[in-house]
C-alpha cells in the first residue's frame, strides 16, 4: 500500500473579471439587447464543430493531481442551477505549470467563465453529490485536444482547494 500524497493547499477567491483576466473572461447576466462586448470576443470555436452540451458530473471534491488544457478551442462553463462552484487554473502561456502558477476561483451562481485557448484547468469542483454544467467546446476536444500535466509525478503532491 502506498502512502497518500502530501497536500498542497490552494485558496479559492471569488472570481472577478480582473483576477480571471489572465485565464479568460467572466460572463454575468446582461439585459437583452445589450451590444456585443469585448468579453464575448474571446470565444473561439472556429477550429472545428462547436459542441454545446449539458455535462453531468458526480462527486467532484476540490482536490486534484492533474491539470488539463485545450490548445485548439476556448471552453465556456456555467453551472445549471443556483449553485456556486470552483475551478483551478494556470496561465496558457506556460508549458508546465508550477504550484505557484495555480489559482483557484469560486464561481457564483448565474456566472459563466470562458477560458482562453491553452488555459490549464482542473475542475469544476462542487460540494453537491452531482451537478450539471453548460459546456461549450469542440466536438472532439476531449479526444484530440486534451493535454495533461501531472502535478503528482512532477511535484509529488495532491492539490487541495480550500
Amino acid at each position: 500500500m502506498t502512502e497518500p500524497l502530501p497536500t498542497h493547499p490552494l485558496t479559492a477567491a471569488t472570481v472577478t473579471a480582473e483576477a480571471f483576466a489572465p485565464f479568460g473572461v467572466v460572463l454575468t447576466p446582461m439585459a437583452d439587447g445589450t451590444p456585443f462586448t469585448a468579453e464575448e470576443a474571446v470565444l473561439d470555436v472556429s477550429g472545428g464543430i462547436p459542441r454545446f452540451y449539458l455535462m453531468s458530473l458526480d462527486d467532484k471534491k476540490p482536490e486534484f493531481v492533474r491539470v488539463t488544457r485545450h490548445l485548439e478551442t476556448t471552453q465556456t462553463l456555467m453551472a445549471v442551477g443556483d449553485v456556486e462552484w470552483t475551478i483551478a487554473v494556470a496561465p496558457a502561456s506556460i508549458d508546465e505549470p508550477t504550484l505557484d502558477d495555480l489559482r483557484a476561483f469560486r464561481i457564483p451562481a448565474r456566472t459563466a467563465i470562458t477560458m482562453l485557448k491553452g488555459t490549464w484547468h482542473a475542475g469544476p469542483f462542487f460540494a453537491e453529490p452531482s451537478m450539471d454544467f453548460v459546456n461549450l467546446e469542440l466536438d472532439d476536444t476531449n479526444v484530440t485536444d486534451h493535454h495533461n500535466f501531472r502535478l503528482d509525478d512532477t511535484y509529488g503532491v495532491r492539490v487541495v482547494v480550500e
